[in-house]
């Protein structure tokens, strides 16, 4: 990994973030963009016309924005300086989803960390609705960390699966690259339904095996369990430091995401949250 976007409203939550990918990546050459977006109270014209930067027209907004930035580079130098780590800022008057995707096209991002947002009057919530967005709508990986998660060295990653697609090697590469690195095991883990697996969840549970069988790895079976609390259940449990998710349309992911459903298994996620896009075909 090279490029990580990582989009900050420079508060704690965003800070945190920021200084989880710095330790994660200390010892790898990156490129770090760090991106505000904002939008003004009221629509002015000149923003039809290009902006403040074309009306030379100041804007409050655009003040904060860029300051923000300049702050934040400036604290990572003297907290955490690395000469493999270079810094770059954006200022962008956009949503946050719309410019992420622009960025993650023009400038070929790997990676986007982001801190999850704290829910007032509901602890159960376990990602800030922008997070959810961006997952929904990002094709490259999305890294979420949690409220006041410290970095911890990586040494068992969580991978549930239901082995209803084949998975795809290139899409992958994330958690073999993360789990080569920090020399983790890959633990994924099947909530077994009453009937056994079809032929084809055979075939695509063996594909993962192939894809993990240099690296360590285990295959957990939870039976008689629902979803998608049997997942949060087992990681609450057990010593992970990361759980990977493959993101595809109308999965279990998706329940995840659902408040009330978090609301119903009283789960607050702890470890930090990789969301790895799933592109392949899906099987019944």
């Amino acid at each position: 990994m090279k490029t990580i976007l990582i989009p900050t409203d420079f508060s704690t939550n965003a800070w945190n973030a920021i200084v989880y990918a710095l330790r994660m990546f200390q010892n790898h050459t990156v490129k770090f963009y760090l991106l505000h977006t904002y939008t003004p109270a009221f629509y002015r014209v000149d923003y039809f016309l290009g902006g403040p930067e074309f009306s030379a027209i100041p804007d409050l907004g655009v003040d904060r924005s860029v300051s923000g930035l300049e702050e934040t580079v400036a604290r990572i130098k003297k907290q955490y300086p690395n000469a493999r780590h270079s810094f770059e800022t954006i200022s962008a008057f956009n949503t946050l989803t719309d410019e992420i995707q622009e960025q993650c096209n023009s400038k070929d991002i790997d990676l986007i960390v982001m801190g999850t947002q704290g829910a007032s009057g509901a602890k159960q919530l376990f990602l800030g609705s922008s997070t959810v967005f961006v997952i929904r709508k990002a094709k490259i990986p999305v890294l979420a960390i949690p409220e006041d998660c410290p970095f911890r060295d990586i040494e068992n990653i969580l991978m549930p699966n239901d082995y209803l697609s084949a998975c795809n090697p290139k899409e992958l590469e994330p958690l073999i690259y993360l789990a080569k690195h920090y020399k983790a095991r890959i633990n994924v883990l099947h909530v077994k339904a009453a009937s056994d697996l079809t032929d084809q969840q055979v075939k695509n549970k063996g594909r993962i095996k192939e894809i993990v069988k240099d690296l360590p790895h285990l295959f957990i079976e939870l039976h008689g369990e629902s979803m998608p609390s049997a997942i949060l259940d087992h990681a609450d449990s057990s010593d992970y430091q990361l759980l990977v998710m493959m993101n595809r349309n109308h999965s279990f992911f998706e329940k995840i995401l659902i408040r009330q459903y978090v609301d119903q298994i009283g789960f607050h996620v702890k470890i930090p949250f990789l969301v790895i896009r799933d592109s392949s075909e899906k099987y019944t």
